[in-house]
């Protein structure tokens, strides 16, 4: 059974950072492609990062340059690396798999087409 388990979330204040760290168990090729998304009460999932097998990456426009996206193949895991967190930052983030591949920017905007994630973290952050 695939699991994909979240950590790192956390309480800081603006301008802090966090490191994400998603472990993927239960599957022993790599996924195809990897994604961290987030969800806001009351607002719809949005895609926030997503990394191939390859390494490529693709960012929310919004997030670029204080969002970054890593993984290590060896360990199966994923990270999202977040500086100068703003409040509007606070959300539970998730991550999530793909085994097959899909153009990054349909990934990155529909989390729909996603088949396995995990079960959030929350990132809180305070002005």
């Amino acid at each position: 059974q695939v699991k994909l388990v979240e950590s790192g979330g956390g309480s800081v204040q603006s301008g802090g950072s966090l490191r994400l760290s998603c472990a993927i168990s239960g599957y022993t090729n790599n996924f195809a492609s990897m994604a961290w998304f987030r969800q806001a009460p009351g607002n719809e999932r949005e895609g926030v990062a997503v990394i191939d097998s390859g390494g490529s990456t693709i960012y929310a426009d919004s997030l670029k340059g204080r969002f970054t996206i890593s993984q290590d193949i060896a360990k199966n895991s994923v990270y999202l690396q977040m500086n100068n967190l703003k409040p509007e930052d606070t959300a539970m983030y998730y991550c999530a798999g793909r085994r097959s591949p899909e153009n990054m920017s349909l990934l990155l905007r529909h989390f729909d087409i996603w088949p396995y994630w995990g079960q959030g973290t929350q990132v809180t952050v305070s002005s």
